[in-house]
């Protein structure tokens, strides 16, 4: 089964311009790695990357920082930029820009914590903004569990995008976290930091009463329709896609053409 969040039906107040920057500074510094011999690459993460053993010799916090925006490899970087990019907008919309810097950071910094607190004596380097983002997951499903989420699901013959409230979706993510615990301790070799991913999900439930604005509240509906279990065929991904993206953006710059509206089919209400 492949299981890929697309968008959220989940319209904000403001541009998420942080969570952009982010992004971009994260694809410029994949590239500039891409450029990099093997060895430089390795030379790269190495000296800004975690590496736990050490970061308690020398609590190195800036190491922190700076490994949130490497990447080890495009699919990496591509499942990180797509969550930020559908979550990270409603978070920073709810916290304001300089709060949200701070949270993102901050879920970061205790999502490293936590993977280094499993294996102090490890050598190798954690990199990635998995653990910010986890945290931006984390505050997102305490701020909207009810939005909804276009997920694009394909079971061996069987291609559907569904709608599915974010609870759900977001819920299916940390379990799949906490399932592959006992093969992580197995695993002494590297692979994906799921404590990390753990740490920095709690974190931003945790955290995100603190952060947000005062007149948002937790556990609100979106302004968004309420979620439904309908069925739509792939083929309608580009007109959903249209409708979430292009015509925003014609709307916001005050040239919106009309469209009629596709003829209802069996998978309508």
């Amino acid at each position: 089964m492949f299981f890929l969040p697309l968008f959220d039906d989940n319209p904000t107040t403001s541009r998420p311009y942080i969570s952009w920057t982010i992004i971009a500074i994260c694809i410029f510094v994949y590239l500039y790695q891409a450029g990099l011999s093997q060895r430089d690459n390795y030379s790269f993460i190495l000296h800004y990357g975690v590496i736990p053993a050490r970061f308690f010799s020398q609590f190195d916090f800036l190491s922190i920082v700076t490994s949130l925006f490497l990447h080890g490899g495009f699919a990496h970087l591509a499942s990180n930029m797509l969550y930020l990019w559908i979550f990270g907008d409603n978070v920073e919309d709810a916290m304001g820009r300089v709060r949200f810097i701070v949270f993102y950071l901050l879920c970061g910094v205790i999502a490293a914590l936590t993977q280094s607190f499993i294996d102090p004596s490890s050598n190798i380097p954690l990199i990635g903004a998995s653990g910010s983002i986890a945290g931006l997951l984390g505050a997102y499903i305490m701020l909207y569990p009810r939005a909804t989420i276009k997920v694009f699901l394909w079971v061996i013959i069987f291609v559907r995008l569904i709608n599915i409230p974010a609870w759900v979706v977001l819920g299916i993510w940390i379990g799949g976290q906490f399932i592959a615990v006992p093969d992580a301790l197995a695993n002494q070799g590297g692979g994906v930091a799921y404590f990390a991913h753990i740490g920095g999900f709690l974190a931003g439930m945790i955290l995100v009463p603190f952060f947000k604005k005062k007149h948002i509240r937790l556990f609100a509906s979106a302004s968004a329709p309420q979620a439904s279990w309908r069925f739509e065929p792939a083929r309608e991904l580009r007109q959903d896609i249209r409708q979430r993206y292009v015509l925003e953006a014609q709307k916001s710059s005050g040239s919106v053409p009309s469209f009629k509206r596709r003829p209802k089919g069996p998978w309508d209400k």
